[in-house]
């Protein structure tokens, strides 16, 4: 019998999301009977609120929703997106100009098919989300990682950025507030990127699904707000998931230059259609409707982050930069390695962050799925009870 053809190497190549590893290690050895507290998913522990909810059911009973809808969005929806990013982002732009995608993650696939061609170098600030380097070799092009460590607030330069050009470099990703990090640009730090960017007619993906979570009077000013002229060539992603305590709702979308955008619809229109319209119309209402459950949601992160990073500070060893924006931490733990542990010496954060389930089963993400080693990713968007006493093993087990 002949063999069958081998399958796509492309895809083979293509990692496993490492969060979403390390969160279903830890469902399942609680679905074991284990005590596991896991600080690993991106996801807030908040219900969403009622009044969404609601929208969303009287949505159920309409007829209209039954039916194909436009792939690249109700209209109703692109008008409010029209209107958040006017609000937030400080960039008037046409419904025409937004796709409304199957969550945030779609949204960034899809940027990096509409502005990346093969060979093309796409500049990643690191740490960065573990989904940017695969989206990135999804669309051929080649990331290639800038580091900024703790003692620049994860925060890279110009300066960098620029070192790191090359003649082929086509696209840069611009994460404010980030993912893994928690660290917010200054309006000063952002115009400065902005106009590196500009000047050399890079192309930016700016990823601002936390733009709202912001604390201690801080501002994640867009890209395009701090540097207007860059409109034409900047494409930003956005969802309601984090803010309004909707991830398995599954609504984001992009916004940019028509032309880009219509690339992205015609793609849309091949890959998955209309997004779900009843979740469309819960997206509707959280957007056009109240936001003081979001702004209670944000308090509570903000009281989460500050315990968060006292307790973890605690930890002879850890270093915890303050996070101004999202609801994680990213301590450096370089301290903690090279050191024997209850028999054991750990050298990199995958092997810190396993011995720390295995002994205090506390879940945490390593630095290695979003940089280089000796970091830890700790998601503060669990409940205040089960946060401290995760924070309490740790500071037992490294005592």
């Amino acid at each position: 019998m002949t063999e069958r053809a081998p399958l796509s190497r492309k895809l083979s190549a293509i990692a496993e999301s490492a969060t979403l590893k390390v969160d279903a290690k830890a469902k399942a050895l609680k679905a074991a009977g284990r005590p596991v507290i896991s600080y690993a998913a991106g996801e807030p522990d908040f219900a969403t609120p009622e009044f969404i909810v609601d929208a969303a059911a009287q949505a159920v009973r309409d007829p209209a929703n039954y039916r194909y809808t436009p792939a690249a969005g109700l209209p109703v929806l692109r008008e409010a997106i029209a209107a958040k990013t006017m609000r937030d982002s400080g960039l008037e732009v046409n419904p025409a100009q937004i796709v409304v995608t199957n969550g945030g993650k779609q949204a960034v696939y899809q940027a990096f098919q509409t502005v990346v061609n093969p060979g093309d170098e796409v500049l990643l600030p690191a740490p960065f989300w573990t989904t940017y380097p695969e989206a990135i070799a999804l669309a051929d092009g080649v990331p290639v990682e800038v580091f900024a460590g703790a003692d620049q607030d994860y925060k890279v330069t110009v300066e960098q950025l620029d070192a790191a050009r090359t003649e082929r470099t086509t696209v840069l990703v611009f994460v404010s507030p980030s993912n893994p990090t928690g660290s917010v640009y200054t309006p000063e730090e952002t115009r400065a990127i902005g106009e590196w960017a500009l000047e050399h007619g890079i192309w930016v993906i700016t990823d601002e699904i936390y733009q709202n979570l912001v604390y201690e009077g801080a501002r994640a000013v867009s890209i395009v707000e701090a540097v207007p002229g860059l409109a034409d060539r900047t494409i930003l992603v956005n969802g309601v998931a984090k803010t309004y305590a909707m991830t398995g709702w599954r609504v984001g979308w992009m916004v940019g230059p028509r032309d880009a955008i219509s690339l992205a619809s015609n793609l849309q229109s091949h890959l998955s259609s209309n997004v779900n319209n009843i979740a469309q119309r819960a997206a509707l209402a959280a957007l056009s409707g109240p936001q003081h459950e979001a702004e209670k949601f944000r308090l509570a992160f903000d009281r989460r982050r500050r315990l968060i990073v006292d307790e973890l500070s605690k930890i002879d060893g850890v270093v915890v930069p303050v996070p101004l924006g999202a609801f994680y931490v990213y301590p450096d733990v370089t301290g903690l390695l090279g050191r024997e542990w209850r028999g054991r010496t750990l050298n990199t954060s995958l092997e810190l962050a396993d011995f720390i389930l295995e002994e205090a089963e506390v879940a945490v993400v390593p630095g290695e799925a979003f940089g280089p080693s000796g970091y830890l990713r700790l998601s503060y968007a669990l409940g205040d009870d089960q946060l401290l006493e995760g924070i309490r093993r740790l500071q037992q087990l490294f005592a």
